[in-house]
C-alpha cells in the first residue's frame, strides 16, 4: 500500500539504486509548453543524504529536463522522479522536488563528480532537493526480466570523442523543444592549435 516517508530510508537507498531504470518529469510553468517525461538508466544515479538525489546526466539528442529546470523557481524547478519494481515486490516510488543543473567546470559538478563512474558522453549533473518521498502498490506494474543495459548511447559518446560530442550538444542541446535555453554552447578547442 501507499506510504509517505519523512525521508529517504537507508531500505529505500537500497531499492533505488538497485532499479536499472527511473523515470523523470519536469514542466516549466507556462502552460503553453510541453510536459516532459524521459527514461533515464545505466549506473548513473545517486541518493547523496535522506533529502538529496543526483544522476549523471548523459548526452541524448533532446535537452527537455534541463531546460525545464532552468525556467523554474529561481533556476530550481519542479521535478518528480518515479522508480517502479519490475521484478520482485511491486512498488513503485516517486520523489518530488526541486532540481538543478550543474555542467562540468561548475563548482557543484566538481563536488558531486566524484560519486559517479566515468561514462562517456556526460554533459551535466542534476541535483534534487527531495521534499516529499511517497510510495504506491505498483499493482499494475508489469513483472519483465532484464535482458541488460541497452550500450549504444556510451558507444556513439566514445566514437565521437570529446570534441565531436561538444559539437553535438551545441546542434541538439541548447534549446528545448519549446525554444528554453539548455545547455551552454561550448566547443573545446584543440590543443596547440
Amino acid at each position: 500500500m501507499g506510504r509517505v516517508y519523512d525521508e529517504i530510508t537507508d531500505e529505500l537507498v537500497r531499492w533505488l539504486e538497485a532499479q536499472p531504470v527511473f523515470f523523470v518529469a519536469t514542466a516549466p510553468s507556462d502552460p503553453e509548453t510541453y510536459v516532459n517525461v524521459s527514461p533515464r538508466g545505466l549506473d548513473a544515479f545517486r541518493v547523496l543524504d535522506p533529502n538529496r538525489v543526483a544522476w549523471l546526466d548523459l548526452t541524448g539528442s533532446g535537452v527537455e529536463t534541463i531546460a525545464h529546470l532552468r525556467a523554474g523557481r529561481s533556476a530550481g524547478g519542479r521535478i518528480t522522479l518515479m522508480f517502479c519494481a519490475f521484478d520482485g515486490q511491486p512498488r513503485i516510488l516517486r520523489l518530488y522536488g526541486y532540481g538543478r543543473v550543474h555542467e562540468p567546470g561548475d563548482e557543484a559538478y566538481e563536488e558531486l563528480r566524484p560519486h559517479f563512474p566515468e561514462l562517456p558522453g556526460e554533459r551535466a549533473i542534476v541535483d534534487v532537493a527531495v521534499s516529499r518521498v511517497a510510495s504506491s502498490c505498483g499493482f499494475g506494474v508489469p513483472r519483465m526480466e532484464l535482458l541488460g543495459s541497452r550500450e549504444e548511447l556510451l558507444l556513439s559518446a566514445e566514437r565521437k570523442g570529446p570534441e565531436k560530442m561538444a559539437e553535438y550538444r551545441a546542434r541538439k542541446n541548447t534549446l528545448s523543444i519549446d525554444g528554453l535555453p539548455g545547455l551552454e554552447p561550448v566547443v573545446p578547442t584543440r590543443e596547440g592549435g
